[in-house]
């Protein structure tokens, strides 16, 4: 496969080997499934969804897309993996939910359709691209002035290595091995920083706190592994 966009090639097959089971909610996506109602939360929270245009950067098999489109927001999705888009359309439709799926980089959405968009959410996605200071780029040019941008990603230190590889794909598998790289991971000074040069005020982090065997998630101060930023244009 030839690389065209901001994709790693082998992110792109690994999630499409996993397409059939998004929305198996004891499958190896079920992590995706427990922490979205807390996702979910700290957007609601944070901006108004009832009648907004929303769009769910790498948006998979729709787990976000759908639950932005049930608080009553007019959603896009869009993701370069095909199989994941398949389901979601598919699953969509079962759900009698109008979800305007598509496949493409975020990067090539914003040079037609920029500041369409009343929120964009990046959740979970700038870990698995080569450059994610692009996205962020590309997020901002994609909001409205005024509007709001979400991002979710993992911390790079010890701990979140600890936790989110080691812990999570190894010792409970939680998560598929190898769903994650290290290298990959991303310092919330560094985000803040793709943030601020895009043109976005950063205004909130939080970390996420994950208690395995209860399968709970919630929000925490600390952001030493798991965190979800928000950041508006001006």
């Amino acid at each position: 496969m030839v690389q065209t966009h901001n994709a790693d090639p082998a992110e792109l097959t690994r999630f499409e080997a996993v397409a059939h089971h998004w929305w198996d909610l004891q499958g190896p996506l079920k992590t995706l499934h427990g922490i979205n109602p807390l996702r979910l939360q700290y957007i609601t929270e944070r901006a108004t969804l009832a009648g907004a245009r929303v769009l769910d950067v790498g948006c998979g098999g729709g787990i976000l897309s759908e639950a932005l489109a049930r608080q009553g927001a007019e959603v896009t999705g869009i993701d370069l993996a095909h199989e994941a888009l398949l389901v979601a359309r598919l699953h969509a439709a079962e759900e009698k939910l109008s979800i305007d799926y598509r496949e493409m980089a975020v990067e090539q959405l914003a040079g037609t359709e920029a500041g369409r968009f009343d929120v964009v959410t990046c959740l979970e996605m700038l870990e698995h691209v080569p450059d994610p200071a692009s996205v962020v780029t590309a997020c901002a040019r994609l909001v409205k002035p005024g509007g709001q941008v979400f991002f979710s990603t993992i911390n790079r230190n010890p701990r979140a290595w600890l936790m989110a590889v080691l812990g999570a794909e190894y010792l409970l598998n939680i998560i598929p091995r190898g769903t994650h790289e290290y290298a990959r991971f991303i310092q919330p000074a560094e985000l803040g920083q793709w943030i601020r040069a895009a043109g976005l005020a950063l205004q909130d982090v939080h970390g996420v706190r994950y208690i395995p065997f209860l399968e709970h998630y919630t929000l925490t101060a600390h952001v030493d592994v798991n965190y979800l930023v928000w950041a508006q244009r001006p």
